[in-house]
């Protein structure tokens, strides 16, 4: 249990990977779409 373990948190972060015990933060849509969900860029 540290930053040689792959399996854990901390590890994953010392190895910059993702998992189960360190999923990726989506990202939320802006409040902005929500408002004017016809509006195109």
């Amino acid at each position: 249990m540290g930053k040689g373990d792959r399996k854990s948190k901390r590890g994953k972060i010392h190895r910059g990977t993702f998992g189960v015990r360190r999923p990726r933060i989506k990202k939320r849509p802006r409040t902005e779409d929500k408002i004017n969900p016809n509006k195109k860029k």
